[in-house]
């Protein structure tokens, strides 16, 4: 097998490497169909995917059986201020590869994120809910999954959420690094989903990689909490604490930012009613995190 992954200097491309060279994931043995992939890793320097003939060329030459796209611009604030840039690599460059994989009769893997939805009523959403983005994030993202969806058949679209991992920056890391100089942080607890470990998220997509069961997908780790709830858990073990505040005061703090789904925790429905859901409790992934965090970390 040999597989293109972009995106791979991020926190899901690095957990993928992880599991493809090391054979296994936290929760357990990735499938044997791996065991002897030709894996090429690709980032921005090497491949940038807005760039539809370099796109088209290097899925061409590659000779590709399976295509993972990680790349995104993830940064919600930024893509507000930013959204056409934002599109560039969301949408029309997760379109180019879509393209290009259509034509040489590839599968891709598409990630993308629960801020696709509006959040204003509560529950679990499922892969067949309403979406209504309010951010530019979630926008674009969108767009993304529909450029993906109209071009490629055979098109795998996860959506995740609250992913932390490893390498670069995550809201596990950065509270870790506030409560280096800091006795308190101020954190919503009106906003709620589910925190994912990447590592648990690249196991998934390796399974659902090998399907023919098209479509969209919910991964994450099981259980809901608040943005506060989930730094009162990574900061369990400092002498940091964390102050609660409503979307509306954070806001107000810093009106530049972009707005949030209230309640965007997703059900992992098609992975239960196909192959399996496997994620674990959000508590039990992230403690796991924390302890190989200073092994692992970057």
């Amino acid at each position: 097998m040999r597989i293109l992954i972009t995106g791979a200097s991020g926190q899901l491309g690095n957990e993928l490497r992880r599991l493809l060279e090391s054979g296994t994931a936290e929760i357990g043995p990735i499938p044997e169909e791996y065991r002897d992939a030709e894996v090429v890793y690709t980032d921005t320097p090497d491949l940038d995917i807005t760039n539809e003939k370099a796109v088209m060329d290097a899925i061409k030459l590659g000779r590709y059986d399976l295509v993972i796209n990680c790349a995104a611009m993830t940064n919600v604030d930024g893509c507000e201020a930013n959204e056409n840039t934002a599109k560039l690599v969301n949408a029309i460059g997760a379109w180019n590869l879509a393209r290009a994989t259509k034509e040489h009769g590839i599968p891709i893997v598409h990630v993308s994120t629960d801020y696709v939805f509006a959040g204003n009523e509560p529950g679990e959403r499922v892969e067949s809910d309403l979406v209504n983005p309010i951010s530019a994030y979630g926008r674009t993202k969108l767009e993304g999954e529909k450029l993906v969806a109209s071009a490629n058949n055979r098109h795998h679209i996860v959506r995740t959420a609250w992913l932390y991992g490893h390498v670069g920056k995550n809201f596990a890391k950065t509270m870790l690094h506030l409560a280096e100089s800091h006795d308190e942080v101020t954190v919503v607890n009106d906003q709620l989903g589910n925190p994912t470990s990447a590592n648990d998220l690249a196991y998934e997509i390796l399974k659902i990689a090998l399907t023919n069961d098209y479509g969209i997908w919910h991964v994450t780790n099981e259980g809901t909490c608040s943005w506060a709830d989930f730094a009162e858990a990574v900061l369990a073990n400092t002498n940091c604490t964390v102050n609660r505040c409503t979307s509306q005061e954070y806001k107000a703090a810093h009106p530049e930012s972009a707005n949030r789904p209230a309640f965007s925790s997703l059900k992992n429905k098609h992975l239960e009613s196909t192959i399996g859901n496997e994620m674990r409790p959000w508590q039990d992934a992230l403690a796991e995190y924390m302890d190989k965090l200073a092994e692992l970390g970057a």
